[in-house]
Parts: C-alpha cells; sequence; structure tokens
C-alpha cells in the first residue's frame, strides 16, 4: 500500500491536536477524513487553503449508530484511522466518571465496534502520560513503568489500552497507544493552535494572563522536591506529536501488534521555569500567585522516549522551550477561533 495515497479517518480533527494534523496528513499527501462532534472542536481549525478539500463528517462517538453509518458510507475509502476524540479534564473526570467513562471509553468501543464490521483493523489512539499516575521515582517513565493512573481520566485511557491489546490477540486488529506527556505549542505560521474552553493547561493560561484575555495564574505548590519547589513536566511540541503519528502508521503497516509508545522530549522544566520563559517571549509580565498543591500532582512528570526513538524513528525537533512557548504566542495573539 502506498502511504501516501491513504485515506485515514481523524476522529476529533477539529480539535487541538487533531487539526495539525489533518494539516500535516494533507501537507504529506495522505487523504484526511474528519470526523467530529464539535462540542470542543473548531470548524476554522479546518479552514484555508491547506485543508479545504477534506470531507467533514459531523458524528458523536457516543451514538454507536450514527458511528456504524459513517463506515457504512466511508469505511471502503478508510485505510486506517487516528483517534484524538475525548474528554481531557481531569478535574471534571472526578466531578462526573460516568460521563468520562461513556465519552472515553465507551465512544471508543463503539468506534472499535464499527472499524471492526467495516474490516478496518488499523487504529492510532491518543493515550496519556496520566496512565502511570503517581510515578515511584523521578526517573524519565519508561513504557514498563507501572501504571496506576489516579484520575478517570487515566484509568479510562488504560482501560482503552487493555481493550486494544485484547483486540489484537482475539482479532489480530492492529493498534499504536501514543501516550502523550505535555502536548504544547502552536502551528509555525500561528494559523491552528490551543483553544479549549475551559482551559487547564500551563502554556495557554499563562500567554492569557500575559495578554490580558484569561485571569492573573495561579502556581499549585512551590514546596515540591525539585530545584525550585515546582512541578517538572516534559513539553512536546504538537507538530512533533503528529509526526510521531505519521510514523506509527507506517509501523502499523509493517509489524502486526498492539503496540505502545512514549512521546515527550525528555527533558523536564519546572512551572517557574515556563513561566520565566513565557515573559522572556512575550516581554510581558504574567500576573501569577502561589498556591498550595493541587490534589493528584506529582513532582515530576518526564518520558523515557527511547522506544519511539529505536522503533519509530522519531525524534523530537521542537526541544527549546522557549521556541515552544513563541510558537503557541504567535498563536493567541492573532487567535481567530
Amino acid at each position: 500500500m502506498n502511504g501516501k495515497r491513504q485515506s485515514i479517518l481523524v476522529c476529533g480533527g477539529a480539535g487541538y491536536i487533531g487539526s495539525h494534523m489533518v494539516r500535516m496528513l494533507c501537507d504529506e499527501g495522505y487523504r484526511p477524513i474528519v470526523l467530529d462532534n464539535f462540542s470542543t472542536g473548531h470548524a476554522k481549525a479546518l479552514q484555508g487553503k491547506a485543508v479545504c478539500d477534506v470531507p467533514v463528517l459531523r458524528a458523536d462517538l457516543r451514538d454507536p449508530g450514527a458511528v456504524r453509518e459513517v463506515f457504512r458510507q466511508n469505511g471502503h475509502a478508510i485505510d486506517a484511522v487516528m483517534h484524538f476524540c475525548a474528554m481531557n479534564l481531569v478535574g471534571e473526570s472526578f466531578k462526573d466518571p460516568i460521563t468520562h467513562y461513556a465519552n472515553n471509553v465507551g465512544g471508543t468501543l463503539n468506534l472499535l465496534t464499527a472499524m471492526r464490521e467495516a474490516g478496518i483493523d488499523r487504529l492510532i489512539f491518543s493515550s496519556t502520560a496520566a496512565v502511570y499516575g503517581q510515578p515511584e521515582s523521578g526517573a524519565p517513565l519508561a513504557e514498563d513503568s507501572p501504571q496506576k493512573p489516579i484520575n478517570p481520566y487515566g484509568t479510562g485511557k488504560k482501560q482503552v489500552e487493555d481493550m486494544l491489546r485484547d483486540a489484537f490477540a482475539a482479532h489480530g486488529f492492529r493498534s499504536v497507544c501514543l501516550r502523550y506527556f505535555n502536548a504544547a505549542g502552536a502551528q509555525d505560521d500561528g494559523s491552528i493552535g490551543e483553544a479549549h474552553e475551559p482551559e487547564s493547561h500551563l502554556i495557554p493560561n499563562m500567554l492569557k494572563a500575559a495578554l490580558g484575555t484569561g485571569p492573573a495564574l495561579t502556581v499549585f505548590g512551590e514546596d515540591y522536591p525539585t530545584p525550585d519547589g515546582t512541578c517538572l513536566r516534559d513539553y512536546v511540541h504538537v507538530e512533533d506529536l503528529c509526526r510521531a503519528h505519521l510514523l506509527a502508521l507506517d509501523h502499523l503497516n509493517a509489524e502486526a501488534g498492539a503496540h505502545v509508545f512514549n512521546l515527550g522530549n525528555g527533558n523536564g522544566f519546572s512551572v517557574k521555569e515556563v513561566l520565566r520563559a513565557g515573559q522572556s517571549v512575550t516581554g510581558k509580565r504574567v500576573p501569577h500567585s502561589i498556591g498550595p498543591r493541587r490534589a493528584g500532582d506529582c513532582a515530576r512528570l518526564v518520558a523515557d522516549g527511547a522506544k519511539a526513538g529505536s522503533v519509530l524513528g522519531w525524534q523530537p525537533r521542537h526541544t527549546d522551550l522557549g521556541a515552544i512557548v513563541e510558537s503557541a504566542w504567535r498563536w493567541h495573539c492573532g487567535q481567530k477561533y
């Protein structure tokens, strides 16, 4: 199969990472098809010359009939699926776990059922570092590190990973689970970026505070066992994540299995380091205060990405924190959705 002519169904293709993926698929000669319910996605993220011919299907993965209809009408034209749909607010997963599981686990089950009925057996799934829970040490996390999620969001992602392993063992269903660490940044030209409502991620909230379009930032704790007392996180640029999906697609076409890879830079940056980078990039003071620790936060969460490097040939290209923040800043300064 010629990879550059493959048709890829991108579930959640109007969202943050999904819209970047659609753009990259177009640039690389693939034929993406977007499926989205537009509850959090943005139609404007799919506009412009780069994506003007992409079919857009409005459907909700929680509706099994609608998902089956998508595959009945389009299954003949779909070679593989990339699955970005998810509720991803950890706090909300505690408040309403039933809705969270219905969306993230139940929706995925509906997708897998429809794929199997249509004879499509290749899926790339957006997983998360949240499957690891509280790391037992401060060392970078490898794929075989203990998985003990501490919130319904991480638990649901782990359940999908387990489901995909079982689907391969029973049906030969091929999958790749990509465990993202902290996705960040935006398209280099500032045309698409991160726009969640509500926003829970540090970098966009910091930039909104700097612009005055969002409230002052709260730093949750400065008494962690880290060099400056604030949490360390591994930030990986959204375009690097998308390149990993293309490499995972090639791997999936060549190697049967239920594969798992971490995606991160392998470097931990503290909240205060991110703040300094934000102030340097924007030339503005970022209003902020120090609050108490937030329940469920761990001191360090950093990826060991050696497996993705050795198996997929993936290496992050955007490793400078300032450059990652700067790309996000360009998007926020010209935000159109």
